[in-house]
C-alpha cells in the first residue's frame, strides 16, 4: 500500500510540473505575440528594434526576476544544491518560470507604448529594475499575502482583492507604467501638427494580425493554467476567456467602424480584462466584461490620442491599465452570486486592490523612469528619431534599405 501511495504521489508530482511548464511555454510563446503586434504597428524603420526590444527584455527580466524579483515577492531563492532544487520533479523551478513569463510581460508591454523614440539600453535598464523591485512588490503583496496587505482588505472590504490571472497585477501594472514612460519620452516628432495627433500608419497589418493571434491563443495557458496544480483547473476559465475575447472582438469591430487596429486589438482588451474573476464569473458576465472592455479600449485610445495628446504607440495603457483595471472592478461585479457568479469577492476589495496596484505602477515607474532618465536619457534625437532606431541602435533595416 505504501508503494502505491508513493507512486501516485509521484504521478500527480510529476503531472503537476508537467502541467505548469506546458503553462510557462504558453505564456512564454506569448512575447512572439507581443512582438509581432508591435512590428506590425510601428513604422517599417523602427520593426527590427521592436523585435530585438521583446528579445532582450526578455533575457534582462529573466536574470533580475531570478536573483531578485522571485525572492522579494515569494521569499525565495535558488541558491540551493541542484538536488535540493530538483526535489518533488522540480515543481518549484518550474513554477518560477511560469511566474517569470508573467514578470517578463511587464517590459513588453511597456514597449509598444515607447516604441520609436525610445533608447535601447537604458530601457533595458529600467526594465531590469522594474521586474527585480516594482512588479514583484505589487505581485507579493496580492499572489502571496505579503505584509499582511491582503488580511487588512479582507477586515476593511470583506474579502481579499482577487486577481486570478493578472488582471490588475500584470496587465493594469504594465499599462499604467508604460503610461509614466509614455509621458517621460513625450510626443514622437511630426505626431503633433496644428495642435491635432497625425496617425502614423501601421507598417504591417498581417504581422499586427499574427501578434494578435499569437496573444490570444497563448492567453489560455496565462488563464487557464494559473490554476498551478491538475487538481484546479477548471474549464469555467476556458470559457469565460473565451467568452470575454468574443465579446471584445465584437465590441471593438462595432466601436473601431472596421478598423483592423482596433479589430485585433479588441480581443486582447477582453482577455485582459476578464483575467481577473475567470474563476468566478458567469460565461454570460464575462461576455458583458468582454463587451465593454473592446468599447472601453476603443474610446479610450480615441480620447488619449485626440484629447489627452499621449503619444502610445500600441494604446498599453488604455489596452492593459485601462482595460486592466476594469477587469479587476469587474471581478467583485460579475463575480457575486448576485449575478450569477461564484462569490467569495466584494466590489470594495476590488477596488482597493485595483487602485493599489495603479498607484504602485505610478510610483515605482516614476521613480525608476526619472533616475534612468536624468542618469543617461531615454529618448533618442531627433535626428536619430528621423533615421528610425533600426539603422540608429542596430545598424540594420528590417527591408535593408533606408526608409524614413
Amino acid at each position: 500500500m505504501q508503494e502505491i501511495n508513493s507512486a501516485v504521489e509521484t504521478l500527480v508530482q510529476s503531472s503537476n510540473t508537467l502541467f505548469i511548464l506546458l503553462g510557462a511555454i504558453m505564456v512564454f510563446a506569448m512575447h512572439a505575440g507581443f512582438a509581432f503586434l508591435e512590428v506590425g504597428t510601428v513604422r517599417n524603420k523602427n520593426q527590427v528594434n521592436a523585435l530585438a526590444k521583446i528579445m532582450a527584455d526578455f533575457g534582462v527580466s529573466c536574470v533580475a526576476y531570478f536573483f531578485i524579483g522571485y525572492w522579494i515577492a515569494y521569499g525565495a531563492t535558488f541558491f540551493a544544491g541542484a538536488e535540493e532544487l530538483a526535489q518533488n520533479n522540480g515543481y518549484d523551478l518550474v513554477k518560477f518560470f511560469f511566474l517569470m513569463t508573467f514578470a517578463a510581460a511587464i517590459p513588453a508591454i511597456v514597449s509598444g507604448g515607447i516604441a520609436e523614440r525610445g533608447k535601447f539600453y537604458p530601457f533595458l535598464i529600467a526594465s531590469a529594475l522594474i521586474v527585480a523591485f516594482v512588479y514583484p512588490f505589487f505581485e507579493g503583496l496580492i499572489w502571496n499575502g505579503n505584509y499582511g496587505y491582503q488580511d487588512w482588505i479582507e477586515s476593511v472590504a470583506g474579502a481579499p482583492f482577487h486577481d486570478f490571472a493578472g488582471s490588475v497585477v500584470v496587465h493594469a501594472v504594465g499599462g499604467w507604467l508604460g503610461l509614466v514612460a509614455v509621458l517621460v519620452l513625450g510626443v514622437r516628432h511630426g505626431k503633433l501638427k496644428g495642435g491635432k495627433m497625425v496617425a502614423f500608419a501601421p507598417s504591417n497589418i498581417p504581422f499586427l494580425a499574427l501578434g494578435a493571434w499569437i496573444l490570444s491563443i497563448g492567453w489560455f495557458g496565462f488563464n487557464v493554467m494559473s490554476a498551478q496544480t491538475l487538481d484546479g483547473i477548471s474549464g469555467l476559465v476556458a470559457v469565460n476567456s473565451l467568452m470575454a475575447m468574443v465579446g471584445g472582438i465584437l465590441a471593438a469591430l462595432a466601436f473601431g467602424k472596421n478598423d483592423p487596429g482596433f479589430l485585433h486589438n479588441g480581443p486582447l482588451a477582453g482577455l485582459v480584462a476578464v483575467c481577473a474573476g475567470s474563476d468566478v464569473m458567469h460565461p454570460i458576465g464575462a461576455l458583458v466584461v468582454g463587451l465593454i472592455a473592446g468599447g472601453l479600449f476603443v474610446w479610450m485610445f480615441t480620447y488619449m490620442q485626440n484629447k489627452l495628446k499621449i503619444d502610445d504607440v500600441l494604446g498599453v495603457w488604455p489596452l492593459h491599465g485601462v482595460c486592466g483595471a476594469w477587469g479587476g472592478i469587474a471581478a467583485g461585479i460579475f463575480g457575486s452570486t448576485a449575478l450569477g457568479g461564484l462569490g467569495g469577492v466584494t466590489f470594495g476589495a476590488q477596488v482597493i486592490g485595483t487602485v493599489s496596484g495603479i498607484v504602485v505602477a505610478l510610483v515605482g515607474g516614476g521613480i525608476v523612469y526619472t533616475i534612468v532618465n536624468k542618469i543617461s536619457g531615454l529618448r533618442l534625437t531627433e535626428t536619430e528619431e528621423y533615421k528610425g532606431a533600426d539603422l540608429v541602435i542596430h545598424h540594420i533595416s528590417a527591408t535593408n534599405e533606408d526608409q524614413s
